[in-house]
């Protein structure tokens, strides 16, 4: 089976208490691994100020996870993210990582 790269960016609201926080990062932390991701790796960016608010929030707390997954695994993620109700936005990218070898 062939893993790409991702890397997935959530933003909590910002009432979210640290217990609910610490719960939300193991539950798709367990998620990502009981579906076959590899190398998770998850940081907490803290609370941050938004450029423009989103659903009446001015600040957010982001998390973000970087794994090797199938693509199988990004349906799933998203609509576990879509109807969690702390999580007010989402993205996940592919990352294409180069190799890049020098010829002299």
């Amino acid at each position: 089976m062939f893993l790409s790269n991702y890397e997935t960016i959530y933003i909590l609201k910002p009432d979210v208490n640290d217990t609910i926080n610490l719960s939300l990062v193991n539950y798709y932390q367990s998620l990502l691994k009981e579906k076959g991701a590899q190398n998770i790796v998850v940081q907490h960016r803290g609370r941050r100020h938004l450029s423009y608010n989103i659903k009446h929030y001015y600040d957010g707390i982001y998390v973000q996870m970087n794994y090797q997954a199938s693509g199988e695994l990004l349906k799933f993620l998203d609509k576990s993210m879509r109807f969690n109700d702390n999580i007010i936005r989402y993205l996940t990218i592919k990352q294409n990582i180069i190799n890049s070898i020098n010829i002299y």
